[in-house]
């Protein structure tokens, strides 16, 4: 089958192997990045699509006319016209559980970091403020104990479920929403809360959901009112989940304690990007890189060549359907 990587560095430093889908795929074409124009060219006589965040509208499966399958380099489908997909018959597979410990890191980074003034801190030392003091011990931040405190978790897949398991490791109560409506629980299970009660009760969110309809904008103006002006944010799912307007009146209104931002609405963000604008101690911006441990990336890799093997073996593997209107 003719093959194309569409944005192959969006995936690798340098530092992975191919090997396991060329093995599948020996006439695969390797693009570094594939602007607009480019993915037309490329796609146009290929049969499997590889591809991380490139765009897949009506127009690019118009031009794809011997298309069979498109393996997405991530979980998130955002960037395909589901529909469009299932009306010309290309198969849409993605890739789960792959990243699942380097997301999980990532978070408990951002949480210990965010509740022990980390970047305050080590502003004080560039600062010399430890050197000029009169203590042994620098007390001008505040550090906060996790130990009896809640950790909500909006959206309860494998990435969700794995940082779930950093509750008992602090001492935390668990909270899980994966029903959005304010006052909807997803099921009876004890830990299962609804939104707004998430809201109001935890001192950590940590966001996990696809971004849908449904869940564009969840955090805007409202929901950063009923969160503790104590509790903290994370975000390692889609930058759409968040209104960055309203994240930002939060965080300099003190609404909140502060938040940490892997992922924005427009990557890379244009240079007048809102949350580029200011620099907040207790607001921290990561370019992506909750996924990205090496052995994370490689596993991507290797999970692209399982769902082509099994496309090819006429049972295909983790395809996404579109969502029912």
């Amino acid at each position: 089958m003719h093959a194309v990587f569409l944005d192959y560095k969006t995936v690798d430093a340098g530092d992975l192997d191919l090997a396991s889908i060329k093995a599948l795929l020996p006439e695969m074409e390797v693009y570094s990045y594939s602007n607009e124009t480019e993915v037309l060219n490329r796609i146009a006589n290929t049969e499997v699509a590889i591809a991380n965040k490139i765009d897949f509208d009506s127009e690019v499966f118009a031009h794809a006319k011997n298309l069979k399958l498109i393996c997405v380099t991530a979980t998130g489908t955002n960037n395909i016209d589901l529909n469009a997909a299932e009306k010309a018959g290309v198969a849409v597979c993605n890739i789960r559980d792959y990243c699942t410990e380097s997301v999980m890191q990532h978070v408990l980074l951002s949480i210990l970091s965010l509740t022990h003034s980390y970047s305050d801190y080590m502003s004080s030392i560039g600062k010399g403020e430890w050197e000029d003091g009169n203590s042994f011990s620098l007390l001008n931040h505040s550090i906060t104990e996790l130990s009896g405190k809640k950790l909500g978790i909006v959206g309860f897949g494998v990435l969700g479920k794995g940082v779930a398991k950093a509750a008992p490791l602090f001492g935390m109560e668990l909270l899980v929403c994966e029903s959005f409506q304010p006052d909807n629980k997803s099921d009876n299970l004890r830990d299962r809360v609804a939104f707004d009660a998430l809201l109001k009760e935890s001192d950590v969110i940590s966001l996990h959901c696809p971004l849908t309809n449904e869940t564009e904008g969840l955090f805007g103006e409202e929901a950063f009112i009923k969160m503790k002006s104590s509790a903290i944010l994370i975000n390692t799912a889609r930058g759409g989940l968040i209104d960055d307007h309203a994240l930002i009146e939060a965080i300099e209104s003190q609404s909140i304690a502060g938040a940490a931002i892997d992922v924005l609405d427009q990557e890379p963000p244009a240079d007048d990007h809102p949350l580029m604008q200011n620099n907040y101690p207790n607001l921290i911006i990561t370019p992506h890189i909750a996924w990205a441990a090496r052995e994370a990336r490689q596993r991507a890799l290797d999970r692209i060549a399982e769902n082509v093997e099994a496309f090819q073996k006429g049972s295909p593997i983790n395809v996404v359907k579109p969502t029912a209107s």
